[in-house]
């Protein structure tokens, strides 16, 4: 393992039990020479990790209050989304997925599985470019315009299957489609002959949090009647979520 990662960790670790940390403290702590405390508390610093207070002395920064919150949110989203997840099955006798953003892609993180002996498979932890599929692309479509585009700037549209958007216009295209309906449908654009339906779940801030998907083969998705009953039982379902995380947010 790379040492400097250890002793910058061991570094932050300190600040479990200790408020705040003068570079001196710092050293007799870990046995760092000078140079190197200062060096790796210093590089902390810059990225956000330590912050120092009007003495001078080192402590936590806030950012580690983000990424405690974004971690306690995604695990809240698996925990509340579940039992809808399994209504939506029961109602609908397709498959149900929950994606979340990191970075440049969603990840599948968690799922029921259809009892329809035709299905389409997704594992937990399979990733998927943003700019493709209903599900991602509802975790693309509800950011802020700026953030957006300069997403869309970075992409390199690959083909994965016969529906994949073919160009970044096409995205577009489909952003403005989704943000209007409030929902996405998508049909052979990760898998050929896989047709999915999502909507976008929301925290208390507003800011979409998660995209939750109906998902199976082609063929059940083409019905007009069966897919708008779908749609209206999925983003009922994502509207109930949305409540129920910003109801725990507001009180804690």
């Amino acid at each position: 393992m790379n040492k400097t990662v250890l002793k910058s960790m061991e570094i932050i670790r300190l600040f479990f039990d200790e408020e705040s940390l003068t570079l001196l403290q710092i050293m007799n702590k870990t046995d760092l020479p000078k140079t190197s405390a200062y060096r790796m508390a210093e590089s902390l610093l810059e990225l956000g990790f330590l912050e120092k207070d009007k003495n001078g002395a080192y402590r936590l920064g806030l950012i580690f209050l983000v990424l405690g919150n974004l971690v306690a949110e995604r695990l809240d989203i698996r925990s509340i989304t579940l039992p809808y997840m399994q209504r939506l099955r029961k109602e609908t006798g397709e498959a149900v997925n929950l994606v979340i953003r990191d970075g440049e892609e969603a990840v599948y993180i968690e799922k029921v599985d259809t009892q329809e002996s035709v299905r389409v498979f997704t594992q937990i932890g399979r990733r998927a470019p943003l700019y493709g599929g209903a599900c991602p692309r509802v975790l693309l479509s509800f950011i802020e315009p700026e953030e957006q585009e300069q997403l869309l700037q970075s992409f390199d549209i690959v083909p994965y299957a016969n529906g994949t958007p073919k160009d970044k216009d096409d995205v577009r295209r489909l952003i403005e489609e989704t943000r209007k309906k409030g929902w996405s449908i998508s049909h052979s654009e990760l898998e050929n002959y896989s047709s999915a339906i999502a909507a976008p779940i929301f925290n208390h801030k507003g800011d979409v949090v998660a995209g939750i998907s109906l998902v199976g083969p082609e063929v059940r998705f083409r019905d007009e009647v069966h897919v708008q009953e779908m749609i209206t039982k999925l983003t009922e379902a994502a509207k109930h979520i949305s409540a129920a995380i910003g109801a725990d947010k507001s009180e804690s």
